[in-house]
């Protein structure tokens, strides 16, 4: 069991920062041959990235719903995030290259989806939980009489 930091918590990060969510949906549950894969892919892509410190990527967080999994990823910079998914020496493309193919052979089957934030500024707040989150991709602190609001802590 992850240990609980007690009290109260924010993230240490200043600068640039990106926030990538990606997730699936599974559509048609009995077609494992179609989803899968997709599910399987994710797992090497976050090993690779999480033993390369100079690509950027700072951590994620994994959220799984009834059809399919929900990643949080936090990324230094935008372009760190791009750079890695048009590399073509990493797992990402392979990976793209054969959702597309599996997708036209069982169309519809699983969905793939993703969103990107370039922040500019953000807050967090963690109370009595295992460091997660921002916190756990970029560094925590207590939250300080000077940080005790939400708003104190967004303006840093």
């Amino acid at each position: 069991m992850a240990r609980i930091a007690r009290g109260r918590w924010t993230h240490t990060h200043e600068g640039d920062l990106a926030v990538f969510l990606i997730g699936m949906r599974i559509n048609r549950v009995r077609r494992p041959d179609a989803w899968l894969p997709v599910l399987a892919a994710m797992g090497p892509m976050l090993a690779e990235l999480a033993r390369d410190p100079d690509s950027g990527f700072l951590g994620y967080r994994m959220t799984l719903g009834r059809r399919g999994p929900v990643l949080v990823q936090y990324w230094r910079r935008v372009e760190d995030l791009y750079r890695y998914a048009t590399a073509t020496d990493a797992r990402h493309r392979p990976a793209w290259t054969a959702f597309n193919r599996r997708a036209r052979r069982v169309a519809g089957a699983v969905g793939i989806w993703h969103e990107t934030y370039q922040v500019a500024r953000a807050e967090s707040i963690y109370v009595d939980l295992p460091v997660q989150g921002l916190a756990a991709a970029t560094g925590a602190r207590p939250v300080t009489s000077r940080l005790d609001r939400a708003a104190a802590r967004l303006a840093g």
